[in-house]
């Protein structure tokens, strides 16, 4: 599994911007996209929604890192 962060803004009925930030687990950057807006999404009440629909949803993701990264725990057996 990757690691991703995407993060997401809009501007709501204020002419403010909106902006948050999700890593998530995926195996690939599109399924990381689709499941972080899906949660996103979610937390948003009716009035937060009707703002991203009419403004628009700006989404910027980049991989952040992924289980190969992770430093390599040294072996009990060392060659000499």
């Amino acid at each position: 599994m990757k690691t991703f962060e995407v993060q997401f803004r809009y501007r709501d009925r204020n002419e403010e911007t909106v902006e948050s930030k999700v890593k998530v687990d995926a195996s690939s950057l599109p399924g990381g996209v689709a499941k972080a807006t899906r949660d996103f999404v979610k937390g948003l009440d009716r009035k937060q929604r009707f703002d991203m629909n009419k403004n628009g949803l700006e989404i910027t993701a980049k991989a952040s890192g992924t289980a190969a990264d992770e430093p390599a725990k040294p072996s009990a057996e060392t060659v000499n």
